[in-house]
């Protein structure tokens, strides 16, 4: 007699241990969301060559302390930021919109509190000194399933950064992607671009784009790819998911 009533205490044993198990393990992963890692996937090419559609990343939470956006459902519990620090100018930063916080961006760090930043004939101008770009030859983008060439630039910052960047507008056209006013970043706010020059909407454009962008707003730098996928296929044809993985991209720093 005993040993049957043992069995459902035994069990019901077991099951508490397997849901304390579970909540710790949501309470860990939720924890390291926030304060340490978080995944986030390229949906726009607006940061080609630099990151694909399709790439996946991890975001570094801790880069530039916190913010109520690096919370989920980013809850108003406070305002500014807690250890904060300003990125480096030519960072690639997750932030979230200004113009509906709900949604996640990932731009070029260009412009910083006090900056003067101006694009005259598609080149970019920050502090009034021009950042040089020496030209890489041509971009084969098969983005939207037709191949182009595009110019690619290979760009200097004045801290010494270097990056990629396209360029499918020829310089001398007009337009707000090639021709701007100068811009004095505000204190507290961040100036950014995509590095695929004329397909981002950026903070070169204040009406279409955003605008300059509140520090408040980052959740964290770019830090390395874990996986990438080319997905022209069909899911259900699973003979083809070998062959749509970037493998030379997996595991690459975010430069």
């Amino acid at each position: 007699m005993a040993t049957s009533k043992a069995k459902p205490r035994q069990q019901t044993s077991a099951w508490v241990e397997n849901i304390k198990t579970v909540f710790y393990a949501g309470l860990i992963a939720i924890g390291v969301r926030t304060v340490a890692f978080e995944p986030f996937n390229i949906p726009s090419g607006s940061m080609i060559p630099t990151l694909l559609v399709g790439d996946y990343l991890f975001v570094s939470k801790y880069s530039y302390g916190y913010s109520r956006f690096s919370l989920p459902f980013s809850p108003p519990l406070f305002s500014g930021r807690i250890f904060g620090a300003l990125p480096k100018r030519g960072d690639v930063a997750v932030f979230k919109y200004p113009r509906d916080t709900s949604v996640d961006y990932i731009k070029r760090i260009i412009g910083l509190p006090g900056d003067r930043i101006q694009v005259r004939q598609g080149q970019l101008y920050i502090n009034g000194e021009l950042c040089p770009r020496q030209r890489e030859g041509d971009y084969l983008d098969d983005e939207y399933g037709v191949e182009m060439k595009r110019p690619m630039y290979q760009e200097t910052l004045p801290n010494g950064v270097k990056h990629d960047i396209l360029k499918e507008q020829d310089d001398s056209k007009e337009g707000d992607a090639n021709n701007t006013r100068e811009y004095l970043v505000p204190a507290g706010n961040l100036f950014v671009m995509g590095d695929n020059r004329d397909n981002s909407a950026d903070s070169r454009f204040e009406a279409t784009g955003f605008g300059f962008l509140p520090v408040e707003n980052l959740v964290g730098r770019a830090e390395i790819l874990f996986f990438s996928i080319n997905a022209v296929h069909p899911w259900w044809e699973v003979w083809e998911w070998p062959f749509e993985i970037r493998w030379s991209r997996l595991l690459n720093r975010v430069h």
